[in-house]
């Protein structure tokens, strides 16, 4: 009979020009992550947090999105066991560590030597893709700050001077990009919460698109007085940003939510005429459908938009 357990940790890094990550020693000479048992009442993350916080004395920054998932067998006690473990990536500043009485000692070293240290096949996998998310988080979080400051530097600034930032998968298939933040979004710092948010997560659900594996920004990422559409010099300002999230993100879809997107990203007219229709360019594929608040207003655009979105998830799955 096989043996369930359930395991939870992180890969934790610290930035000093580039990434490095933290290893620990076990009295046997092997290197592994920062993991343990999943408690009782406890989800992954929680557990995750604990066992950095016993093992290591850290409460490193949880970087949002990113969890993998790994299984393997071992033998423990003449038992044969079942492993699922789950990773998150955290960052933290500190390179002092404090070792509990299951480790020997701690190195912080580079990704080549991570995956040399790190013995079980699976892992070698599992760095590879933390370090590939990383280098989107820090590249992504340095745009962000840029992007912030970008109303210090224009002295006839129309746009509220709070940024709010994308939101989602670094790494995600499909990204969703409307026309600005409204003014629940401009409050939270947060894209589409407000009441389009909520239709435009009721649609998502529908057609079985999880919101948890897109990145949600928009064309313009502060907020326009009066919910006013941003002028094409305010698109302009904003297009470089836009196009490095792109590149960033490198997504295979794009949903355009709305005229404002459609045309300036894929050069499509009116949204009447075009929605459903999909257009690639540069290895994208790009549909554009209405603004979940056009929706609002005008209720009969609610059944096309989620037909739209059904059509793009079935593109999706067949690809």
């Amino acid at each position: 009979m096989i043996e369930l357990q359930f395991s939870a940790g992180a890969v934790i890094y610290r930035n000093d020009g580039k990434p490095k990550f933290l290893l620990l020693r076990r009295h046997n000479g092997s290197y592994d992550l920062p993991k343990g048992h999943i408690e009782e009442g406890e989800s992954a993350e929680m557990a995750a947090r604990r066992e950095i916080r016993e093992e290591t004395g850290l409460a490193p920054e949880f970087i949002p999105c990113f969890k993998t998932t790994t299984r393997y067998f071992f033998n423990e006690r003449g038992k044969k066991v079942l492993k699922t473990l789950r990773l998150f990536i955290a960052r933290t500043d500190s390179s002092f560590v404090r070792i509990s009485y299951e480790h020997i000692t701690y190195d912080w070293v580079d990704f080549d030597q991570a995956v040399k240290l790190l013995k079980y096949k699976n892992y070698a996998r599992i760095m590879a893709d933390a370090i590939a998310y990383i280098n989107r988080w820090e590249e992504m979080e340095a745009l962000n700050r840029e992007y912030s400051h970008l109303p210090s530097k224009h002295d006839e600034w129309g746009l509220s001077k709070r940024f709010v930032p994308g939101e989602g998968r670094l790494d995600a298939r499909l990204m969703l990009i409307g026309q600005a933040p409204g003014e629940t979004e401009d409050r939270l710092a947060r894209p589409f919460v407000g009441r389009s948010g909520k239709l435009l997560d009721s649609l998502l659900r529908r057609a079985r698109i999880r919101r948890s594996e897109t990145y949600i920004t928009s064309v313009v990422q502060f907020f326009p007085p009066g919910n006013r559409l941003p002028t094409t010099r305010e698109v302009e300002l904003c297009s470089g940003f836009l196009k490095r999230q792109l590149a960033i993100i490198r997504p295979r879809y794009v949903l355009l939510l709305g005229n404002l997107a459609g045309k300036h990203l894929a050069g499509i007219g009116s949204v009447e005429r075009n929605h459903g229709k999909t257009i690639v360019n540069g290895g994208i594929t790009y549909m554009v459908t209405y603004h979940p608040a056009a929706a609002l207003r005008f209720k009969e655009n609610i059944e096309p938009m989620e037909k739209d979105m059904r059509r793009l998830a079935s593109i999706m799955k067949k690809q």
